[in-house]
């Protein structure tokens, strides 16, 4: 009864502690010269390692192929397994979009059981045909498989889970027009882009050169991952943006249309993002080790709660809202979005444990693994020297072409809930996040409570002589 007390009354003091929203002038901010250099930089520097990229690709293909007969490399049993894999991956990730359209909370059940699964059979497959240093990595995975299953089935209660559900229904119920040609489009791309770096690659492998090979093969990989980090940016912003429309002003907005002229600023956040998202995870696990509520780590002023609170302001993927909206630098708004969760109590935390992230990466990560056990499988029955590297290959492959395309979900999820902040009393929106929150302070409450009690029972009883 105190509890249904507590979650009636939470809304309403919630409502109370809303600080006002900055007005139009304070959205719409000058761009700076500094702000603007940095964005002619990056984008200078991504069409640069594009061209410079391609025409490695293009001379190690050459090379390999053209001018170098090794009697060890046959193009036939290296590129079937790997082009095989990355059409897999591409026709695998679309397949999972739809059955994310179909049934969301399925499909996020199913992605939640069945990566760490995938994961493990990987890691099985390294350890048992692997040699030298494979099996270490293979142990890895193992280990991997197992954080996994342990924090999606156990750590992660299943109101959370229910709340992440709930969310990514209420986004995605009326889909901003072209959202699908966007989505399609872009893991198309990634595919034949993939697909267009596996030839330099081979050729790479060909020639057998040591270390200047491996160098090259490092940069194309570098290279890659950045341009699809780009890629899924660049379609967060658009349909990020036309989701926005409709749920803070009830407009319609192509998606298409809404492909964002800040290119240097999506360039920018997708340098800074993975980076930052490293930095505050580890924080985070650093902060359930120490048995510490999620409140402390926003509320305190240790080293790390520090670290977190400022570096959460650089970079974050919710300023690629408003990148879109706003045409801000990414820095900016990145600082403008969060300060506007913070303006609501409870919002901050709860956005920050929302799960739709972690789905989305462990989906890619499944398709990567199935990407992974195609490749590494079928080279090991036609070729076992190089199942390690197509096994290798085929994971980082089909992980990144499956971040692509789940990103249309991400942003859908992202702009809802930076709508939310903006107008929290808004007509779109339901009590949903107003009772998550409530709820979010009682259970913090019932564990501050229970924390307090255990340390009551550790301290040692004082007995006078």
């Amino acid at each position: 009864m105190e509890i249904e007390q507590t979650l009636t009354s939470s809304p309403a003091a919630t409502q109370q502690q809303t600080l006002p929203a900055p007005s139009a002038a304070q959205q719409q901010q000058p761009q700076t010269l500094t702000g603007r250099f940095c964005r002619c930089l990056f984008t200078s520097i991504f069409y640069l390692q594009l061209i410079l990229i391609s025409a490695l690709v293009i001379f190690l293909t050459l090379r390999g192929l053209l001018f170098t007969k090794s009697p060890n490399f046959l193009p036939k049993k290296w590129y079937t397994p790997l082009l095989s894999s990355v059409a897999i991956s591409g026709l695998l990730s679309l397949a999972w979009q739809c059955f994310f359209l179909s049934n969301i909370a399925a499909t996020s059940k199913a992605t939640i059981i069945l990566t760490p699964l995938l994961t493990f059979s990987v890691g099985l497959f390294l350890v048992t045909y692997g040699k030298t240093y494979v099996p270490a990595i293979g142990g890895v995975l193992v280990f991997f498989s197992f954080a996994q299953a342990s924090h999606g089935w156990c750590v992660v209660t299943r109101r959370r889970r229910d709340f992440t559900f709930h969310i990514m229904t209420l986004s995605t119920t009326v889909l901003p027009p072209r959202t699908r040609v966007i989505a399609v489009v872009s893991s198309i791309l990634s595919v034949l882009y993939s697909a267009f770096l596996v030839a330099g690659i081979g050729g790479a492998t060909a020639t057998r050169k040591g270390l200047v090979d491996i160098l090259f093969i490092s940069l194309i990989m570098i290279s890659f991952a950045w341009t699809m980090q780009v890629l899924k940016n660049v379609q967060v912003v658009a349909i990020s943006k036309a989701a926005y429309v409709h749920f803070a002003r009830g407009g319609v907005m192509s998606a298409c249309g809404a492909i964002c002229s800040q290119f240097g600023s999506v360039c920018i956040g997708s340098t800074l993002v993975p980076v930052f998202v490293v930095i505050r995870g580890m924080i985070r696990a650093c902060n359930k080790m120490g048995n510490d509520g999620v409140r402390t780590m926003y509320a305190g002023d240790e080293d790390c709660s520090w670290v977190v609170n400022h570096v959460v302001l650089v970079g974050n993927r919710y300023g690629f809202v408003h990148v879109g909206v706003h045409n801000k630098g990414f820095v900016q708004a990145s600082r403008d979005t969060w300060q506007e969760f913070r303006r609501t109590a409870g919002l901050e935390e709860l956005v920050d444990a929302d799960l739709t992230s972690s789905i989305c990466f462990l989906s890619a990560f499944g398709i990567g693994a199935v990407s992974a056990l195609t490749a590494g499988i079928w080279e090991l029955n036609i070729h076992k020297e190089y199942f390690f590297q197509m096994t290798l290959y085929a994971f980082i492959i089909g992980y990144f072409v499956g971040r692509v395309s789940s990103a249309w979900l991400q942003a859908c999820v992202m702009a809802y809930f930076v709508a939310y902040a903006a107008d929290p009393n808004g007509d779109r929106f339901d009590n949903t996040i107003r009772e998550r929150i409530a709820r979010q302070d009682v259970e913090e409450t019932i564990r501050l409570a229970d924390r307090e009690v255990r340390q009551r029972e550790d301290e040692p009883e004082i007995t006078y002589m």
